[in-house]
């Protein structure tokens, strides 16, 4: 019999230290919301803490917040390509510009939400001001620059240097640069399994959907079985694999700006017939920037940039995504080898360097349709697609 001694002891919650890592991830995770919301945040960093709110959203309120607790006149951050866009001329090379960002000095009446926004958006109504002056701001304008985007923002932040203590008195949350920075690798390497269901499909009957979340609680990835790949593996084989990242447009509505529809049901079909594949459907649109920012990457597209040019006029890189995402999901789901389904060799190369074997390439070709013939040929010429 438990005596109460005992009893009490069995009942008393855990206790257990947190991981450090996971505490920092919802740190960042609430400095992200706190930005798509217009608040202001403060980065602190060995150059000194800054407050930053995201160009795109912040109003009067918030940029009074944080007018009241800066230490100097505000300056706006924007990654260097969009900097490049609004100066209509190159950053100066050489000052660090690709590892930080780039700091523009606006005059107090440019400090307007209507005025930071055009500033911010290559899509919206130019209003360019005279020439402000540029400085470099490089490894905490790094970690603004990659904090707005975790929230799939436009990569450009009002900011001045700060005082905590007069943070403190507006409640502003504090996150620290090196969290940020290492938050894609904690939210990557952090994946569990939360669900799974048998899920018949049209071209696949024999089919499961198992859901993936991070530490963070952000938004969940997908791995679609096909078959049973665990006998597969068990033989000796390696299944078809492929990551495809979600594309609300392609894959739900059939867009015919991009070949995404027909790969995601184009892959299934392939595996069904395989036997046995493994699709990891990836929250990673816009090949890392977001729907909201894609739908903008297409406006400048029928305005004449090519895929890869849009993207960068907004403030991101070609492509955003981590493949240890995908890395992760087949360690889980105990896959270690693979023939992936691709044309993208930066794909091979991620997973191989992600510790996964990759026994082969399987070209995953689709012609174009008219519309979207030069988006291919960009993938091809510029991203260095295999699709021959």
């Amino acid at each position: 019999m438990t005596s109460p001694g005992n009893l009490a002891t069995d009942l008393r919650p855990n206790l257990s230290v947190p991981d450090p890592s996971a505490l920092s991830m919802r740190l960042v995770h609430r400095a992200v919301s706190d930005l798509r919301r217009g608040t202001p945040v403060v980065l602190r960093g060995p150059e000194g803490p800054l407050v930053v709110a995201a160009a795109e959203v912040v109003g009067a309120r918030g940029l009074a917040e944080l007018a009241e607790v800066a230490l100097a006149p505000p300056v706006l951050l924007l990654a260097p390509v969009r900097a490049a866009a609004v100066l209509q001329r190159p950053v100066p090379q050489g000052q660090g510009a690709e590892e930080g960002a780039v700091a523009l000095r606006l005059p107090a009446s440019l400090l307007d939400p209507a005025v930071l926004r055009s500033l911010a958006d290559p899509v919206a109504e130019r209003l360019l001001p005279e020439m402000p002056e540029l400085t470099i701001i490089p490894a905490l304008g790094a970690a603004a620059i990659a904090l707005a985007k975790l929230g799939r923002l436009l990569p450009a932040l009002v900011a001045a240097p700060v005082s905590e203590t007069a943070a403190l008195r507006l409640s502003l949350l504090a996150v620290d640069q090196a969290d940020v920075m290492a938050y894609p690798h904690h939210a990557a390497t952090s994946l569990t399994r939360v669900a799974e269901a048998r899920v018949p499909l049209e071209d696949a009957p024999d089919s499961r959907i198992i859901a993936f979340r991070a530490a963070d609680g952000g938004i969940e990835h997908l791995a679609i079985l096909v078959g049973d790949v665990a006998a597969l593996l068990a033989a000796g084989g390696a299944p078809l694999a492929r990551i495809h990242s979600e594309c609300f447009t392609g894959d739900l509505l059939g867009s015919l700006k991009c070949d995404c529809g027909p790969q995601l049901r184009g892959a299934i079909a392939k595996m069904h017939e395989d036997g046995a594949g493994v699709l990891l459907y990836l929250a990673q649109e816009g090949r890392g920037i977001g729907l909201v920012n894609k739908l903008r990457a297409y406006t400048l597209q029928d305005a004449g940039l090519d895929t890869l040019d849009a993207n960068r006029a907004i403030g991101y890189g070609a492509d955003e995504r981590s493949f240890l995402v995908a890395a992760t999901m087949l360690e889980q789901l105990d896959i270690p080898r693979v023939r992936l389904l691709t044309n993208n060799p930066d794909k091979l190369a991620g997973l191989a360097a992600c510790g996964i074997q990759v026994l082969g390439r399987e070209s995953h070709k689709f012609e174009g349709n008219g519309v979207n013939d030069r988006y291919l040929a960009t993938k091809q010429d510029r991203f260095g697609h295999l699709l021959a």
